[in-house]
C-alpha cells in the first residue's frame, strides 16, 4: 500500500491545457473518488497517475518518492478499465494470471493467489470458462481479479461500473466497497456518476473543465459546497438554484425572488457573517428538493407558490415540477447573464401529497437548510 500525492500536476496536449494544477493528497489505504462530467479531465488524471500519459509539469508522489518519468509497468499500480480489457481466448483463470505469468513467478505462487482472488470474488466456479460466457457483472469481477492478484500499492478504476446495468451497479458498488474495505488497498476511483461517488469515497474530488472544485467527505459536499458547480452537481436530483436579492433585517433578512420572498433564520446569518455585505445585492440561492415539502401536509411560515407541471410517483416519494415565477441561475453560463425565465423548481414530497399536473401547489421550505452564492464569483457565502 501506498500514499499519492499529487502537487499542482498539469498536462498540456499542444496549445492546450486540460489539466490545471490540481494538488491532492490521497492517503495510504483511503478511497478517493473523482467525479465530474464528461470531459473534466478526471480519466486524463488517473493516466497521469498510472504513466499512461505523461505529466506536463507539477510532481507525482508515491510514498513521497517522484514518479513522474517511471514507467507504468514499474510504478506499483493495478488500473480497472471500463472495457474490462479481458482476453476472449483466455480462461478466467489465465486472465488473472497473465501479468504474474508474464513477471515469470513461480507456478505454485500464480494458482494460490489466483485461487485466492477468485475465493474473494467468487469467481472459485468460474475459472475455467471464458469471459464470452460469463455475465457483465462476471467480466468486472474477472478485471478486477486481474487487479487485485498483483497486489499493487494503488489500485486505479476508471468508470468501471458504465458497461452494467442498474441493478448489477448498485450491486458492484457495494462489492467495491467492500473489496476496499477489507483490501485496505489505497484507490482512485473516477466516475461521472455522483451516486457513485457519494456511496463510495471516503472523500469525493469534484472536477469541473480541468479544475480541482472541490475535496471533501460525501457528506461535507452535501452540505457545504463551495461553489455553483459542485452545488447543482452533488445531489439527486440536484439544488434549485435562483436569483434573489438579500435585505437585511431583523432576524437573518429577508430573499426576494420575483413574487416569492422568504425570511432568512438568524442561525444562517449566523454561519454566514459575509452575508451581511450582500444587503441591496443580488444572489444565488439554493434549495435542495429534499427541502421542500407539500405544505398541506407539512404547514410552515415560508413558502413558495407555482403550478404544477409534473407528478413523478417513486413509491417511497413523490418528485413535483412546480413552475414559479422564480427567476433561475444558469450555472452552465455562469460568469455571462444568468436567466431570468420563469424557474421550474423540483420538490421532493410525501408520496400522500394529492398534487397533480396544473395543480397550485404551496411548498413548504427549511430555510435553515437555504445555500447561497455571490453571484459574481460563484463562491459560497459563508
Amino acid at each position: 500500500m501506498a500514499s499519492l500525492q499529487l502537487k499542482q500536476l498539469v498536462k498540456q496536449f499542444g496549445d492546450t491545457k486540460v489539466i490545471h494544477g490540481v494538488d491532492l493528497k490521497v492517503a495510504d489505504g483511503e478511497f478517493v473518488v473523482f467525479v465530474g462530467p464528461s470531459g473534466c479531465g478526471k480519466s486524463t488524471l488517473l493516466r497521469l497517475i498510472c504513466g499512461l500519459e505523461e505529466v506536463s509539469s507539477g510532481d507525482l508522489l508515491l510514498d513521497g518518492q517522484r514518479v513522474n518519468h517511471l514507467p507504468a509497468a514499474d510504478r506499483g499500480l493495478a488500473m480497472v478499465f471500463q472495457s474490462y480489457a479481458l482476453y476472449p481466448h483466455l480462461t478466467v483463470r489465465d486472465n488473472i494470471a497473465f501479468a504474474l505469468k508474464l513477471r515469470k513467478m513461480p507456478k505454485d505462487e500464480i494458482n494460490r493467489r489466483v485461487n485466492d482472488t477468485a475465493r474473494i470474488l467468487e469467481l472459485e466456479e468460474n475459472l475455467d470458462r471464458r469471459p464470452g460466457q460469463l455475465s457483465g457483472g462476471q467480466r468486472q469481477r474477472v478485471a478486477m481479479g486481474r487487479a487485485i492478484v498483483r497486489q499493487p500499492q494503488v489500485f486505479l478504476m476508471d468508470e468501471p461500473l458504465s458497461n452494467l446495468d442498474a441493478k448489477l451497479r448498485v450491486q458492484m458498488r457495494a462489492e467495491i466497497s467492500r473489496l476496499q474495505h477489507s483490501l485496505n488497498v489505497t484507490t482512485v476511483y473516477v466516475t461521472h456518476d455522483q451516486i457513485e461517488a457519494m456511496t463510495m469515497g471516503h472523500r469525493v474530488a469534484v472536477m469541473s473543465k480541468g479544475y480541482l472544485q472541490q475535496v471533501a467527505t460525501p457528506q461535507h459536499l452535501y452540505d457545504f459546497p463551495d461553489n455553483l458547480f459542485v452545488a447543482a452537481f452533488i445531489g439527486s436530483p440536484q439544488m434549485n438554484l435562483l436569483r434573489g436579492t438579500y435585505t437585511a433585517g431583523q432576524g437573518g433578512g429577508r430573499l426576494t425572488m420575483g413574487s416569492q420572498s422568504l425570511n432568512v433564520p438568524e442561525s444562517v446569518l449566523a454561519a454566514r457573517p459575509t452575508l451581511a455585505g450582500h444587503d441591496g445585492k443580488e444572489v444565488a440561492v439554493g434549495i435542495r428538493p429534499e427541502h421542500l415539502e407539500d405544505a398541506a401536509l407539512a404547514p410552515g411560515s415560508e413558502l413558495l407558490t407555482g403550478t404544477t407541471e409534473v407528478r413523478e410517483g417513486l413509491g417511497s416519494e413523490v418528485i413535483l415540477h412546480v413552475r414559479t415565477d422564480a427567476p433561475s441561475i444558469n450555472t452552465a453560463a455562469l460568469g455571462a447573464d444568468a436567466e431570468h425565465a420563469a424557474q421550474v423548481i423540483l420538490a421532493r414530497v410525501d408520496p400522500a401529497t394529492t398534487l397533480h399536473p396544473g395543480d397550485k401547489a404551496t411548498l413548504s421550505v427549511d430555510t435553515r437548510r437555504l445555500h447561497l452564492f455571490d453571484l459574481d464569483s460563484g463562491l459560497a457565502i459563508r
